[in-house]
């Protein structure tokens, strides 16, 4: 538990200086992190990040949705062993990656922009919408901290 609440303490107070830290430029937040983290409370019911070696960083151990650790610069539909739409899978196929931009425009209305991706008629199967651009902004800065050094 220490050790947790070491290393969230630690990416809070480095916030986005972490994240720039392993990421190409063109993937780097423009959002707030702790403002995220906030926001983050909302998808932690579907959602959790959760490193390579099995410790839960953020949310709970929720597996409704597939886990975020290292969402940022991933292929939509890549986590290995989820049971992805076939939208959303066909998206990854195209080559469609989570930058912001992206990131933003599918929490915001995540069928609907499956759809503009693709041009298929499917539906993705997560339900939620980010009201606020600026709260999607920020998770997209939160889960950027999330991230192996090599990403």
């Amino acid at each position: 538990m220490l050790r947790r609440l070491t290393i969230i303490a630690a990416m809070t107070i480095a916030g986005p200086a972490f994240a720039d830290a392993h990421l190409d430029p063109a993937l780097a937040p423009t959002g707030d992190a702790a403002g995220g983290e906030r926001a983050f409370r909302q998808c932690q019911s579907c959602h959790v990040v959760q490193d390579g070696d099995g410790e839960v960083l953020a949310g709970r151990a929720a597996k409704t949705g597939p886990n975020l650790y290292g969402v940022v610069g991933r292929s939509y539909g890549a986590v290995e062993d989820f049971r992805y739409s076939d939208i959303m899978l066909a998206a990854g196929e195209m080559g469609t990656i989570y930058d912001e931009a992206n990131f933003v425009a599918y929490v915001m209305d995540p069928t609907g922009h499956l759809q503009e991706v693709t041009g298929d008629s499917g539906r993705g199967k997560m339900s939620y919408k980010v009201r606020k651009e600026e709260d999607a902004l920020n998770l997209y800065a939160f889960l950027a901290q999330f991230a192996d050094a090599e990403s």
